[in-house]
């Protein structure tokens, strides 16, 4: 009987948990709202009051448990188990996440970035079919990733490997909140399809619903744009046209540096679907190495809001088993 995992992921608006098997079959999955008043002191008491009500409900144990992973927000330091800079869950200090939960649930636990643990759930049970060389693209509102190659997760000397959203695509255009401008982030985004949407209304004078919108001073978002664009409206065609150029332009770069398997799209903006992707196939193939171009292949994600906890308990099995 192999024992079983329990994944966390920890997001700025809810926290989401599950119960997994050894095999990365999801048997619970519960979620709580992520309390980040009086600076963020509530969110680790939450979680294991939560995840102790839960064995409780389930009539289990600890025992009945090889470990627990969580993929969290801002800088996560893995041997000392703590976070840091995690800004939207208002921690501004050092968190000490990993020592808490061992110490209150008496199970092991494994901590890495959201991205990256996500990269995983795709990896191992989504879209990257569980091969070696996996490179996962977020694209929310900011742009996150993780880079799986020979089977290592790719962290970098200071943790930053694999922020693929600040990859510079357009040197000298929109500011990103990082402080550099022109990054995949500032027009890959669901933000950074409104700032293209915005930009190219100004010059356009075309008949076009889209224009209308943003002349009116209404609200327009990414997932509006794209709806429009697959009603052949001019200008949101030619909008994602150009988010589709600088997406593929960014993902012949990883597969010229890494040549994975597959590059997975995820995230809110990957809901335009076949419709995007193909277009950013389009441009990969015209920006990348001819045998990259054959080899490395663009996928949808496939597991959507699960990706977070299927990761975080393949993170914890991979961890125990070196």
């Amino acid at each position: 009987m192999y024992k079983k995992f329990i994944g966390i992921d920890l997001g700025g608006t809810s926290v989401k948990l599950a119960i997994l098997t050894a095999e990365g079959d999801i048997q619970q999955k519960w979620s709580i709202p992520t309390n980040i008043s009086d600076e963020g002191t509530h969110i680790v008491p939450d979680i294991i009051a939560s995840i102790k009500h839960h064995l409780n409900l389930y009539q289990m144990t600890a025992d009945d448990f090889q470990g627990i992973g969580m993929g969290s927000p801002g800088a996560v330091d893995r041997e000392a188990g703590t976070v840091d800079g995690a800004f939207n869950l208002n921690w501004k200090t050092p968190q000490p996440v990993r020592e808490a939960i061992e110490r209150e649930i008496g199970i092991p636990i494994y901590i890495d970035n959201d991205a990256n643990v996500a990269a995983l759930g795709e990896k191992w049970r989504g879209a990257g079919a569980d091969d070696r060389d996996v490179v996962f693209v977020t694209l929310g509102t900011g742009v996150g990733g993780g880079i799986i190659a020979e089977g290592n997760l790719i962290h970098g000397t200071a943790g930053s490997g694999g922020e693929i959203g600040h990859m510079t695509v357009e040197p000298g255009g929109f500011d990103c909140t990082c402080g550099k401008k022109g990054c995949l982030e500032t027009v890959a985004s669901a933000t950074g399809v409104v700032k293209l949407a915005r930009k190219h209304a100004e010059e356009y004078a075309g008949n076009s619903q889209l224009k209308f919108i943003i002349d009116d001073g209404q609200e327009i978002t990414s997932k509006m744009i794209f709806d429009l664009a697959k009603e052949d409206d001019e200008l949101a065609v030619l909008v994602v046209d150009r988010a589709a150029y600088y997406l593929g332009l960014a993902c012949s770069h990883i597969g010229n540096l890494l040549n994975p398997a597959y590059i997975v799209i995820g995230g809110g903006v990957s809901a335009a679907g076949e419709y995007l992707l193909e277009q950013v196939r389009t441009y990969f193939a015209d920006f990348s190495f001819p045998n990259v171009k054959k080899t490395t292949h663009i996928k949808l994600a496939a597991l959507g809001n699960d990706a977070g906890i299927v990761g975080a308990a393949y993170l914890a099995l991979t961890e125990i088993s070196k």
